[in-house]
């Protein structure tokens, strides 16, 4: 039993958050871009001069991963891993971090998968229609909207709990 609390501490609890943070939203990102980086090579090896269009298709589900990232960072910082603190966290506030840290992990994995999809249809359209690149970009952006929605939630609770 002593060896399972040593392990469940609140600044263990706080550094696993983090990952959780990192580790899913960093999954659904580079799916995401393999995914859509995969429809661009089909269309380079019919028309190459189409490669600079496609790269902000290819990119916007390289986002969600940076959101887990910044997540992580704002945990490490605020539960006190990054200035030697950490020690003081209760076992409560670790978990709270841990909990902080799901919305953009689970959202940031899906919205990366689901964007990397329509990114996908929209390199489609662009072997069809360059110029209506532009459309297939706003479209992929809406599923970005979901990811920037668990960011928030998850940097709200960092920033504005009540952390003991």
């Amino acid at each position: 039993m002593e060896f399972v609390t040593s392990i469940f501490t609140g600044q263990n609890l706080a550094i696993l958050g983090a990952a959780v943070a990192t580790l899913l939203a960093g999954i659904g990102s580079a799916k995401g871009v393999s995914k859509v980086a995969k429809a661009t090579a089909g269309l380079i090896s019919e028309d190459p001069n189409k490669y600079g269009k496609s790269m902000l298709l290819q990119a916007l589900p390289m986002t969600q991963g940076i959101y887990g990232l910044v997540t992580a960072f704002m945990i490490l910082l605020n539960a006190g891993v990054m200035d030697g603190t950490a020690s003081n966290l209760s076992v409560a506030g670790g978990f709270y971090f841990f909990v902080a840290a799901l919305p953009i992990a689970f959202g940031g994995l899906y919205s990366a998968i689901r964007q990397a999809d329509v990114a996908a249809a929209g390199i489609s359209v662009l072997a069809k229609k360059p110029d209506a690149v532009g459309k297939a970009v706003i479209s992929a952006s809406f599923v970005e909207l979901y990811a920037i929605l668990g960011l928030l939630i998850s940097l709200m609770m960092i920033l504005f709990g009540n952390v003991a």
